[in-house]
């Protein structure tokens, strides 16, 4: 394998939930030149207080690892996992997704929702608002096919499947 093969990651940050750490997150990319393709941040554990980052990136082997040994030393970081090699993992992503126009290509668009699952969220006389969840190009392939007047996209969640846990709490910093 190719050492300088650029590989697509997902990897998901356990953090205290405290003000600044994200920029902090945010902050090590920037400084290094690395492009974070999605983020997603949110409380997962109010009675710790933990939140969970899920960072979608691009690079090298060797700049994945020094982005998870960089992110590992972060005072508030209890656990770094990849989940692009640690084992199975699921990726949903959710859009919004807006189509306008005349009742024949609203009813085009509403043949095309239904054949993709998504899910009618709003409608006016002249426009639609659906909601679309599944893997990236999935949401790609929707998007192209309705061609919306405007996209809202939450970004990457992932999680591991079966016994792959990410758990910071009992594996806190001492």
């Amino acid at each position: 394998m190719n050492m300088e093969e650029e590989k697509r990651h997902t990897i998901v940050v356990l953090v205290d939930n405290e003000a600044g750490v994200l920029a902090r997150v945010i902050g090590l990319f920037s400084g290094r030149g690395y492009n974070i393709d999605s983020l997603t941040v949110a409380e997962v554990d109010p009675v710790h207080k933990l939140s969970r980052i899920n960072i979608v990136t691009t690079g090298t082997e060797l700049v994945i690892e020094q982005i998870k040994a960089l992110l590992s030393k972060l005072v508030p970081v209890h656990r770094v996992q990849d989940l692009t090699i640690e084992g199975p993992h699921v990726e949903r992503e959710l859009a919004l997704v807006k189509v306008n126009g005349d009742r024949e290509r609203l009813v085009q668009a509403l043949r095309i929702a239904d054949f993709m699952h998504a899910r009618l969220v709003d409608s006016t006389p002249g426009s639609l608002v659906f909601e679309v969840t599944g893997s990236s190009d999935e949401l790609d392939a929707f998007i192209a096919l309705v061609e919306p007047v405007e996209v809202s996209r939450a970004g990457i969640v992932a999680i591991g499947r079966g016994d792959m846990i990410l758990d910071g709490v009992s594996q806190d910093r001492e």
